[in-house]
């Protein structure tokens, strides 16, 4: 992991065509912006985590309800 330190304005660039610019810093908050082609998704960390949970829990079927799935009349 790369750590880098940066000021309000400042940015940081990755590869040709992706640039991230400091915007403000107050407290323990820092707001980015992020300049990418539309073809590159970006998604916060914690979006990311919950859309996986949520997918396995998706497909993660109860035993209880397998059963009555399954039950033969």
């Amino acid at each position: 992991m790369l750590v880098l330190s940066r000021k309000s304005n400042e940015t940081i660039k990755i590869g040709d065509d992706i640039e991230i610019r400091i915007l403000e810093v107050k407290g323990d908050t820092v707001r980015i912006g992020i300049e990418a082609p539309k073809s590159i998704d970006i998604l916060r960390g914690e979006l990311v985590l919950s859309i996986s949970e949520s997918n396995t829990e998706a497909t993660t079927l109860d035993a209880t309800l397998f059963e009555q799935l399954t039950k033969k009349k």
